[in-house]
């Protein structure tokens, strides 16, 4: 602890003594002063906390016009529901669909207040501790002691630039991180939506298997009442009709699983659940995309490299703040005024410090160089990953491509002609008409296969476009880093 005193002369002396006291004194505070001023004018607020950032990064990777809202007073929450009620007014495509998302998703909303969090942190870095008052009365005999003194945390005072600098790369993480989410989000609502319209397609043909199937039981019923049909024949169209049914089930199961999910990251309630959706997916591309650095492309763009990097360097830097506090743990500066009925006010300053006699701060050391050669390698590790994942998602994407392209211009185009020669051979009595609703059957089979192979397209598309900006999960292996860094750097 160290203290500042200055012995004063008793009141019944001259008062030009006081007054050269007094001089010297604030010529001594001076310097001080002009520190503590210069260190109060950098604590402020951003105008937007940061959010200017994320918009920046969003705007950039999501290739499509954007509309990013904080919602941070009652009126940004009202044209936000204005806005949504105008994307929601039609059929929601794959793009409005990932903008209402954008919007409304209150998780999202939630995840923007993290940047006031981290912006009120830095500029609570930024402001000068509160001086303590101490006061003290005592008596011995007729005599009466009264002590006061102010004090000030001189280490806390030293570490302010250090710690302002550290606060300031969370808060840069943070954006990250914000920017991950909605990026996230994105690629979601995305997949959500791909799957949502491909159950409403695949439950509309269920529904016209279950129909063929109906008819040929009913036939089948019919015939074996009149002679003209054997059991085993019956059972066959009637076991074909179960099946049938329980397809129809599932499928309306899952339309409404996809739905509900696609409802969720859109954060829809009440009557705005009752969205519709287009009656089809988008058109297959007609050429698959070329990305022949996706590698390089990958690390230069994606977030959570990014991050993993950034944390390695500070926690690098925060190693240094380690070093640098070792040795001096608690240091504290007081002002103290001593007065007495029966003596003269007495001031002064006293120094005091924490002796590192028994904790030398290696151990705080020790542990920083190991939150440092953790963070070294889970950002190796972040990169390492990066690189194959983008070459798994860019070949699931090419695979894909090519399956849906060989569901539409092969096995759909060849069931259709068969059912078209199956239909001349109906007409010419060759076949019957349970031959027909069999072919009828698959050809429905094939559209279905179809709609799956384009949904599968779309969705690896979905997944090619995160794999390209980051995956959650893997940039936060920096937060940790960085977080025990601090603590042990600056948490003395």
């Amino acid at each position: 602890m160290t203290r500042l005193t200055q012995h004063l002369p008793a009141a019944a002396r001259h008062s030009a003594t006081r007054h050269s006291a007094t001089r010297h004194s604030a010529a001594r505070l001076a310097p001080l002063a002009t520190l503590l001023l210069t260190l109060t004018g950098c604590a402020s607020f951003s105008p937007d906390g940061g959010f200017a950032a994320v918009q920046k990064a969003a705007a950039d990777r999501l290739g499509t016009p954007a509309q990013l809202v904080w919602a941070r007073q009652p009126e940004d929450l009202d044209r936000i529901a204005e806005r949504v009620g105008e994307l929601l007014a039609g059929p929601l495509s794959m793009d409005d669909a990932v903008q209402v998302a954008l919007l409304n998703n209150r998780g999202l909303q939630a995840a923007y207040a993290e940047l006031g969090i981290g912006e009120a942190e830095v500029v609570q870095a930024g402001r000068l501790p509160n001086p303590g008052f101490t006061f003290g009365r005592t008596t011995r005999g007729d005599e009466v002691e009264t002590e006061r003194g102010i004090h000030v945390n001189l280490a806390r005072l030293i570490a302010m630039p250090l710690v302002q600098r550290v606060e300031a790369r969370r808060l840069a993480q943070v954006r990250s991180t914000v920017a991950l989410q909605v990026l996230t989000l994105a690629a979601d609502t995305r997949r959500a939506w791909v799957q949502a319209v491909a159950a409403e397609e695949s439950a509309r043909y269920s529904r016209q298997v279950m129909q063929a199937a109906e008819a040929g039981a009913e036939l089948a019923r019919r015939m074996a009442q009149v002679g003209n049909f054997n059991k085993l024949q019956q059972a066959r169209e009637q076991g074909f009709y179960a099946d049938a049914a329980l397809n129809l089930t599932r499928a309306g199961q899952h339309q409404r699983a996809t739905r509900e999910r696609l409802t969720r990251l859109l954060g829809l309630w009440g009557e705005q659940a009752g969205f519709k959706l287009p009656e089809r997916l988008p058109d297959l591309p007609r050429e698959p995309r070329e990305l022949p650095d996706i590698e390089r492309t990958a690390l230069a763009q994606r977030l959570d490299v990014a991050a993993a990097r950034t944390g390695a360097e500070a926690t690098a830097r925060n190693l240094g703040l380690t070093r640098t506090t070792r040795f001096v743990n608690v240091l504290e500066l007081g002002l103290v005024r001593n007065s007495s009925n029966e003596a003269p006010t007495q001031r002064g300053w006293e120094i005091g410090l924490e002796l590192p006699l028994f904790d030398w701060g290696g151990a705080r050391v020790a542990r920083a160089e190991s939150v440092y050669m953790q963070a070294l390698h889970r950002a190796a590790e972040t990169a390492i990953n990066a690189r194959s994942e983008v070459r798994e998602a860019y070949g699931a994407y090419r695979a894909a491509w090519d399956i849906a392209r060989h569901q539409r211009d092969e096995i759909v185009p060849l069931k259709a002609r068969i059912a078209e020669e199956n239909l001349l051979r109906y007409n010419g009595m060759l076949i019957g008409v349970f031959e027909l609703l069999a072919d009828a059957r698959s050809q429905i089979a094939s559209v279905n296969g179809a709609i799956d192979a384009l949904r599968d397209f779309w969705v690896a598309q979905a997944d090619l476009d995160m794999a390209l900006v980051g995956k959650p999960g893997l940039g936060a292996f920096a937060a940790p880093a960085m977080a025990a860094a601090e603590a042990g750097g600056a948490g003395h």
